[in-house]
């Protein structure tokens, strides 16, 4: 193996990533690796791996720096989202998840593109863009459990809004409570919004959830743990290679980091990425 860089994300996890930053480097130091730490993704060039410690957050801010590189993310879930790991398969341990690094395993995945500002996971707008905002926010509680708090939060405000949705040319009009446009499966810490999206199969994967009342979605949001949301019938499932989201007052989310106010093109970027995976 090449050489392999260490980016510790200091305040993640309000702050407990830096502890696990120092216990991965001991591990890694175990493993015979020669570890150099970088405080920017920019320094990693060159190197054989990058390993990032922290969430989803972090690993979006690395993104630009590695996208179209022959140099592999490994991430250390140490954040309060940790979806692009679990997707992955990186154990939730963060000493388990740096021993895959020596063991040396990579793949390619796509990356989902808004605009030309990379992301890993979903990009989402409407309500669950309005939960990412307020549980970003939040100092309690920590982990997953601030998106379940954000979400009874935003249930009160909750409205459907006007968009238009163009599939790869094809535009339509809706009503919509959220969109989330998925390269991976999960979001929010877990929540499997788009549960068939391949990162590796050229296409985004969207679900659409129309008009619902605060007590329907509330009664169907424990459902997004298992993807059996989609059996409801206010929920549209679609594909695309390219898709172009407009409205009036909607905010984007990727990696459940903002991105600006609708409209926003996003589109795939095959195989942009390599990985650190489980053998």
């Amino acid at each position: 193996m090449g050489p392999v860089v260490l980016l510790v994300n200091p305040t993640a996890a309000r702050g407990r990533a830096a502890d696990v930053g120092r216990r991965v480097e001991r591990r890694l130091a175990e493993q015979g690796l020669d570890v150099t730490r970088v405080t920017d993704a920019a320094q990693a060039a060159g190197a054989d791996t990058l390993v990032v410690v922290g969430g989803d957050g972090t690993v979006h801010r690395v993104l630009p720096a590695l996208a179209g590189t022959p140099t592999a993310l490994a991430v250390i879930p140490a954040g309060s989202g940790n979806d692009l790991a679990a997707d992955l398969g990186v154990p939730p341990d963060p000493l388990a998840a740096a021993d895959l690094v020596a063991a040396g395993r990579t793949r390619r995945i796509d990356l989902g593109m808004a605009e030309d500002r990379p992301f890993a996971t979903v990009l989402c707008t409407g309500f669950d863009a309005a939960v990412a905002a307020r549980a970003n926010g939040l100092r309690w509680p920590r982990g997953p459990r601030r998106y379940d708090v954000a979400v009874l939060a935003e249930v009160a405000r909750l409205r459907p809004s006007p968009l238009t949705l163009d599939l790869d040319g094809v535009r339509s009009e809706h009503l919509v409570t959220l969109v989330a446009v998925g390269n991976t499966r999960m979001y929010g810490g877990g929540l499997r919004i788009c549960p068939d999206a391949d990162p590796a199969d050229g296409l985004l994967d969207l679900t659409v959830v129309g008009p619902v009342s605060r007590r329907e979605l509330l009664r169907v949001a424990p459902r997004l743990r298992t993807g059996r949301h989609v059996d409801h019938p206010a929920v549209g499932r679609y594909r695309a290679g390219a898709v172009r989201l407009s409205g009036h007052g909607l905010i984007a989310y990727a990696d459940g980091e903002p991105l600006g106010p609708l409209p926003v093109h996003v589109s795939i970027r095959p195989d942009a990425l390599r990985v650190v995976v489980p053998l």
